[in-house]
């Protein structure tokens, strides 16, 4: 439908318009109520408050700014995208009757983990090869499976793809020779150009799962086109013919707008390689996407299905030709067909039922998409022309490897302070769960989980339970008592709780023997009877008393918000042991 007007349409009307000064002047009311700004602070000090900083040093503002759009970071894929599912059973009939099964629950396309014992045919038995396209995954066996799957019949789906990464595979460290990989791709190549189909996924997860920053993750998926590039040309392909050959794969994690700006940074950033090597004709680089594997939780497993909801939105408003929602038991170990059936019924929700993919580019325009969208693309550019210049002598990944660790470093501290919160881990664990029994999955082997450092805890439970000295009744110490409970469970440390108490004398009658003990009331509870409570239940036998709160005198160590959670849970371990 057209809208026919005489007049101009206008957002707001002139009077509702108001100036940079007057959005400071409010928002710092507001922050000045919260007690963020002091009274005597300038106004427009609420940039610096109100902006988050990525782990690429890239400041995500409160508004985004007028400015920035690129055409090139457009979407070309029209309508709903492919649903890719993941087949990775090494039982090559349960791994079928899983495809089957997810094919006829509406995936439209398969993704298969493969190695040299996989038997492809009867993998692939009964798929209808000429209209479901198959991604191969064999980084141990490209070639043995790949042949394998060009002789089946009707194997020519325009988007199927032999899945030849092997620099990706070199930076899982798995083994591979170089110039028997750059044969090796040159020779697939050809024989996928006579079959009408793809040869290479450029898979930046592979970078991803080593704890890869957005910007990084960006960087190698262009070097690495480049360098695929730079072999098929060698070999006689045009620029435009070697484009064609290669599919990008992404990771989707649950912060959705950096997700949505990094897959458009990544078609602005391969746009421009193409228009620097005189393609003139664009070649649009065809986007897989794929929930991220590091983000999934181990314990409380359910909360996966948001991360993945909230990560699959993104991939599809970013733009993604296919999205592939990994089930949410996946870091439990190998998925059952309850977690693949949630899993491809998300895309279901968000493409038939939200109707995510019925508006052609859903970001494009918003100020803080495009300007995120900008400054991504310059920290992947300068992050690919770092590798460009390491790479001149030879592809040594350890300066990348090192990069990348600094990254994962300033992560880590993030997420041991909670500054980066992990839903039913390092924040509001249950540790009553019973956790799904799974398999054990190889893929799981080379990702650096998030939550790692949590969970290692929570894998071993503390021996015994620290004794919760609640001050005064129950609405004046609920407020801390809940923070420190949920702060302990989080490193697998129960506690047993006194319950509403009026002075020391209470407390000892709760207290039944725990080596630890830690206190949790008011400031006002602390300052007239905290000493007294702490020396109390020193001579009742506690050997260490926290206190939930700030640092105090008569206390061994303390705990409030910022705090280092995974340095103070260990050390708390240590003494409950």
């Amino acid at each position: 439908m057209t809208l026919v007007t005489d007049t101009p349409l206008l957002l707001a009307q002139p009077e509702d318009a108001h100036s940079r000064a007057e959005w400071e002047a409010a928002t710092a009311a507001v922050l000045r109520k919260t007690r963020k700004l002091a009274e005597d602070d300038a106004d427009a000090l609420v940039w610096d408050k109100l902006t988050r900083t990525t782990l690429d040093g890239i400041g995500i503002t409160p508004l985004g700014l007028p400015g920035g759009e690129t055409s090139a970071a457009r979407p070309t894929r029209q309508g709903a995208w492919d649903i890719r599912s993941l087949v990775a059973h090494p039982d090559a009939k349960l791994a079928n009757e899983a495809a089957l099964v997810d094919l006829d629950g509406g995936v439209t396309s398969i993704w298969l983990a493969a190695d040299e014992t996989t038997d492809v045919a009867a993998t692939l038995a009964d798929v209808l090869l000429d209209l479901a396209p198959v991604v191969l995954d064999a980084p141990s066996a490209t070639t043995t499976v790949a042949e394998a799957f060009l002789a089946l019949p009707g194997a020519k789906h325009p988007d199927s793809n032999l899945g030849i990464d092997p620099l990706g595979v070199m930076l899982r460290e798995i083994p591979l020779a170089v110039d028997e990989a750059i044969a090796e791709l040159q020779t697939l190549a050809r024989k996928a150009d006579q079959h009408d189909i793809r040869a290479i996924v450029v898979d930046a997860t592979a970078a991803h799962d080593l704890g890869a920053s957005d910007a990084q993750e960006l960087g190698w998926s262009i070097a690495v086109g480049v360098a695929y590039l730079r072999w098929l040309t060698d070999h006689g392909l045009s620029v435009e013919d070697a484009a064609g050959q290669i599919e990008f794969r992404y990771a989707a994690t649950d912060e959705q707008f950096p997700t949505i700006a990094k897959l458009r940074a990544a078609r602005v950033l391969w746009a421009r390689v193409l228009e620097l090597s005189g393609v003139e004709t664009p070649v649009a680089q065809r986007q897989h996407a794929v929930t991220s594997r590091p983000m999934l939780s181990k314990y409380d497993p359910y909360v996966n299905m948001l991360r993945g909801t909230v990560a699959a939105f993104a991939a599809g408003v970013g733009g993604a030709d296919a999205v592939t929602v990994l089930p949410f038991d996946s870091a439990n170990g190998r998925p059952d067909a309850f977690g693949r059936r949630i899993a491809r019924n998300v895309n279901h929700l968000l493409i038939d039922e939200s109707h995510v993919a019925a508006v052609a580019d859903p970001a494009g325009g918003a100020y803080a998409v495009e300007q995120l969208t900008g400054d991504l693309a310059a920290a992947g550019w300068a992050e690919f022309g770092q590798l460009e210049t390491e790479w001149e002598s030879g592809h040594d990944f350890d300066p990348f490897r090192a990069r990348i660790e600094e990254v994962v470093a300033r992560r880590e501290t993030d997420i041991a302070r909670r500054k980066r919160p992990l839903t039913g881990v390092s924040e509001f664990p249950n540790l009553a769960e019973t956790l799904p029994e799974r398999a054990a999955d190889p893929l799981n082997e080379r990702v650096r989980r998030y939550g790692a450092s949590f969970e290692a805890l929570r894998d071993e439970p503390a021996a015994a339970p620290v004794f919760l000295a609640t001050m005064g009744t129950i609405a004046q110490h609920t407020a801390r008592a809940t923070f420190v409970s949920n702060l302990f469970a989080a490193g697998g440390i129960a506690v047993e709780v006194a319950g509403a108490t009026a002075g020391v004398d209470d407390l000892v009658a709760a207290y039944s023997g725990q080596k630890v003990v830690c206190l949790a009331g008011t400031d006002a509870a602390y300052e007239e009877w905290g000493a007294a409570a702490a020396a109390a239940l020193r001579d009742a036998g506690a050997t260490r008393v926290i206190v939930a709160g700030k640092p105090a005198d008569h206390a061994d160590d303390s705990a409030a918000m910022g705090v280092d959670a995974l340095a103070f849970l260990t050390r708390t371990r240590e003494a409950l042991a």
